[in-house]
């Protein structure tokens, strides 16, 4: 501070002001200064401010799968590329950690909590019976659920309608006169895996299907391709199958091509997630449209408004289109 105060011709207060955005001094000032600080290579002290109360200028993220599922899922990609775009804005940096489960999970927080090391967490994949929420509540943590949450606990959340998604998927397929229809999941337990199992079975209710069911996998192409073998052997196989993401459909398209069937001739396919990789297989895949990296930007800020001492609230984002292409067509009579 000295050293800066000299350069720019100011008192060493005024320094401290300009830095840590306080009033007291001009916009010119401040300007010169911030000119001065960037010339000389100054950063704030994360242990110093975080000893002085003002927070740790970072944001903590923990991921509860394996740490190969990572390579396989773009959605994790494109969700943490979305929230670095607001925390650079605000000059925040991500604490990201890869466990093995939950309760794992939960230690790590209590650790950050202990040590200072986070202002605020994001929480991913919500559950059922979630402990998380209550750990973080009684730390006093600000968080936000990305996929939304039905703890009790009073957080914030951003939430996507898997429900409406689902029924968007399905009447799209009824419509083109498929009755036999698999959803082939995600990871059991997961607030979102439950809440599409439940929509599947409500739209089947409705429609009077009764050759419709769900199946958990662990979203990895090899068990993706490996349910599809097992569906297609079966004496009366589905005529469509709705994967979770994008790396299990592609599989799909393979394993369909393996016993030499046509999609969409013999068997239609729909991925939860569009991707570069959607469009990379023949045929090309009918997808939902979702922005994940626009999830994560709305995730952030929500953060963000926590902490600066807005209260709690749920945003929901917007209903994703569904994208039809090549993938789908009517069932063989």
């Amino acid at each position: 501070m000295k050293d800066i105060a000299r350069r720019a011709g100011v008192s060493e207060s005024a320094v401290s002001f300009a830095l840590n955005d306080r009033p007291g001094v001009s916009q010119a000032t401040r300007e010169r200064v911030r000119r001065v600080a960037e010339e000389v290579g100054w950063r704030p002290s994360t242990a110093a401010r975080a000893l002085s109360g003002e927070g740790a200028a970072t944001i903590g993220l923990v991921l509860a799968r394996p740490a190969r599922m990572l390579g396989v899922e773009s959605f994790f990609l494109q969700l943490i590329s979305g929230v670095q775009q607001v925390l650079a804005e605000r000059r925040l940096g991500l604490l990201f950690q890869v466990v093995d489960e939950v309760t794992a999970e939960c230690a790590m927080y209590r650790h950050w909590w202990a040590e200072h090391r986070v202002d605020g967490v994001l929480l991913v994949d919500p559950r059922s019976r979630d402990p998380r929420p209550g750990v973080l509540a009684s730390l006093g943590l600000p968080a936000v659920a990305i996929g939304g949450t039905d703890s009790g606990e009073r957080l914030s959340a951003v939430a996507a309608d898997d429900a409406g998604a689902m029924a968007r998927i399905v009447a799209h397929l009824y419509e083109l006169g498929h009755r036999d229809i698999v959803h082939v999941a995600g990871l059991p337990g997961l607030a979102h895996t439950e809440r599409r199992i439940a929509s599947l079975r409500a739209e089947a209710e409705r429609r009077g299907l009764s050759r419709v069911r769900s199946l958990t996998t662990d979203y990895s192409d090899t068990e993706g391709a490996e349910v599809t073998r097992r569906l297609l052997a079966e004496e009366r196989p589905p005529t469509a199958v709705v994967y979770d993401n994008d790396v299990m459909a592609a599989a799909g398209v393979a394993a369909a091509a393996e016993r030499g069937l046509s999609v969409p001739g013999d068997l239609s396919l729909v991925s939860w997630e569009d991707s570069v990789l959607c469009r990379m297989v023949h045929p090309w895949l009918t997808a939902l449209a979702r922005d994940p990296v626009a999830f994560g930007r709305t995730a952030a800020q929500e953060l963000t408004r926590l902490l600066d001492g807005c209260a709690a609230r749920t945003v929901r984002v917007p209903l994703p289109e569904l994208l039809v292409r090549e993938s789908t067509a009517a069932p063989r009579a």
